[in-house]
């Protein structure tokens, strides 16, 4: 997984997301230094107070990718994901919107699976929608 994280394209990101924190010390504290002077003002003082939010910014953003990396890779490992079901109750990932790939790891399906379809006891405006988008797509499809 770490070696994950420094992979070439990664290590750029990286240094990128280190000069954005480091510019941003920087040029807060030199606004701090600047408004401190004969010439500084409330706006050099604002933007002192501005740049390590920025730098807090870069950080919450390189937080992010190192996350979401690390997910990935999780998921790759073939870590089951627990999502909500229609019905309300938890099920795997892996159950209906998955696929076995030749390494044995799932993969989940671009496409849901479909709904199961409405009775118009249950509740008549959705059946009555759905009877509109399959005469849509019946038309559609006659094109």
């Amino acid at each position: 997984m770490k070696g994950r994280l420094f992979a070439p394209r990664l290590v750029l990101l990286h240094l990128v997301f280190l000069a954005a924190v480091v510019a941003s010390g920087w040029l807060g504290w030199w606004q701090w230094e600047r408004a401190h002077e004969a010439g500084g003002s409330f706006q050099n003082l604002g933007y002192a107070l501005q740049w390590p939010l920025f730098g807090g910014f870069a950080l919450f953003l390189w937080y992010q990718v190192v996350r979401m990396v690390n997910g990935t890779e999780l998921h790759r490992q073939g870590e089951s994901i627990t999502v909500p079901s229609a019905t309300g109750h938890s099920e795997s990932a892996g159950e209906d919107a998955t696929e076995r790939t030749t390494g044995g790891a799932r993969r989940r399906s671009p496409v849901p699976p479909p709904a199961p379809p409405v009775t118009e006891e249950e509740d008549p405006e959705l059946a009555e929608y759905n009877r509109y988008l399959a005469e849509l797509n019946a038309a559609a499809r006659s094109r």
